[in-house]
């Protein structure tokens, strides 16, 4: 009998990988403080970021729905793990367990983006603080997402908040408190 799911095969499904990295600055409002906010990202990225737009009215801070009040850019593969790495240097490598989310999804916001390693301050600019938001998945979660054929993954199979935190340890050294 022929076995067409090798054992190896079955735990490279189980393994955990980092998805992509979203990188948010929130400006608050539309002009000039945008522009410098999104020249700042791209700094940090190296890519072109583009603007987000309010999804409702606060009147208390005077924006409208669909101002465009913020920048966001997404990064994948390597570029995104290089990027996590200088993130959380800029942080110390320390992250709040409350950060990773029910489907092992974390994020964490660094202060002052001059914390992070081989950006200058701009006197221009001033100091801004950007947030990091990092989705996890593991193969076959496209079952999910596709257009044609699309189904339910199991329960199993999905991310778990432990599976996020044992990830960040051995791969990026973060130490974790309450």
């Amino acid at each position: 009998m022929i076995n067409y799911f090798p054992r190896s095969d079955i735990m490279n499904m189980r393994e955990v990988k980092l998805e992509k990295i979203t990188v948010n600055i929130g400006a608050g409002e539309s002009g000039e403080r945008l522009k410098k906010v999104k020249t700042i990202i791209e700094r940090l990225t190296n890519r072109t970021a583009i603007l987000t737009k309010a999804r409702k009215r606060v009147q208390a801070f005077g924006i409208k729905k669909g101002d465009t009040i913020g920048v966001k850019v997404t990064l994948r593969g390597k570029a995104a793990e290089e990027f996590l790495a200088k993130a959380l240097d800029a942080v110390d490598y320390k992250m709040k367990k409350k950060s990773i989310d029910k489907d092992g999804n974390f994020a964490f916001g660094v202060k002052e983006y001059i914390d992070f390693p081989g950006a200058k301050y701009d006197p221009n600019i001033g100091i801004v603080g950007f947030d990091v938001c990092g989705t996890m998945t593991r193969p076959g979660k496209r079952v999910e997402k596709r257009r044609r054929l699309k189904s339910r993954i199991g329960h199993n199979h999905k991310v778990t908040p432990e599976e996020t935190e044992n990830f960040l340890k051995q791969k990026f050294k973060v130490n974790f408190y309450e």
